[in-house]
């Protein structure tokens, strides 16, 4: 099955922007995923194709227009795919929502612009919102390239060593470990010894011990509900 975007957006030239470099730009060019723009501007009215209009009750700024952006929405088959609409007051898009979407058939996805979207595409249309966090962009296109290069890269034959993509920050819970190579010296400052020692057991405790102190000094919320987490696997080095 190949995973299939789309991503509907007054800027279809934004895209594949980041999406089309290293191992994602490579996986789309293998045809492990594919990913198609509806340009929203097609759907406007009148002879500006106008995609906006004020917000109803007054107030700064712009509306996307309820029957342009649900006739753009309506123009894209499916299949079985969530829609999903990037907004700021959507729920966090976090790696547990990434892995089930990245195993999932593909995604449609609504770049917001102007001060939002017609309430009533949201509820007509069942649209699914996620936002990256708390802050605002401009508009949803490189919330769209985030959410879909965190997909992808979890896609069977994109990663060059799909074990590391189960010792990264999330994925059990706490955030990850420090990372070191060479030179073993670097202004001073040394790699820690555990990690040339070659006692896996070692190396594996401390990367849980310092993912831990990570964890709890930037994110408590994540440590304390990670309390359980497992060990990470000590991997012999090349």
């Amino acid at each position: 099955m190949t995973f299939r975007a789309t991503c509907i957006t007054l800027f279809p030239d934004a895209f594949p922007g980041i999406l089309g470099v290293s191992i994602v730009g490579t996986a789309l060019r293998q045809g492990i995923w594919e990913l198609d723009t509806v340009d929203i501007r097609d759907h406007g009215v009148g002879k500006h194709r106008n995609v906006d209009d004020t917000p109803s009750g007054g107030g700064a700024g712009m509306v996307l227009r309820a029957d342009v952006a649900a006739a753009a929405i309506d123009s894209v088959g499916q299949d079985g795919r969530p829609r999903i609409y990037l907004s700021p007051r959507g729920k966090p898009l976090t790696q547990a929502l990434v892995r089930e979407l990245a195993a999932g058939p593909g995604v449609i996805l609504l770049c917001g612009r102007f001060e939002g979207l017609d309430e009533r595409v949201i509820e007509g249309r069942e649209l699914e919102e996620v936002s990256l966090g708390d802050f605002v962009l401009a508009g949803g296109e490189v919330a769209a390239q985030a959410l879909l290069e965190a997909c992808i890269r979890l896609l069977p034959g994109v990663a060059g060593n799909s074990e590391s993509l189960t010792e990264e920050s999330f994925e059990t819970g706490l955030l990850e470990h420090p990372h070191y190579t060479r030179p073993q010296t670097w202004e001073n400052r040394e790699i820690p010894a555990v990690l040339t020692s070659g006692d896996h057991a070692k190396v594996a405790a401390w990367r849980r011990n310092q993912a831990e102190e990570l964890t709890k000094a930037r994110r408590p919320d994540l440590y304390a509900a990670s309390r359980d987490a497992p060990l990470p696997r000590a991997k012999p080095r090349d």
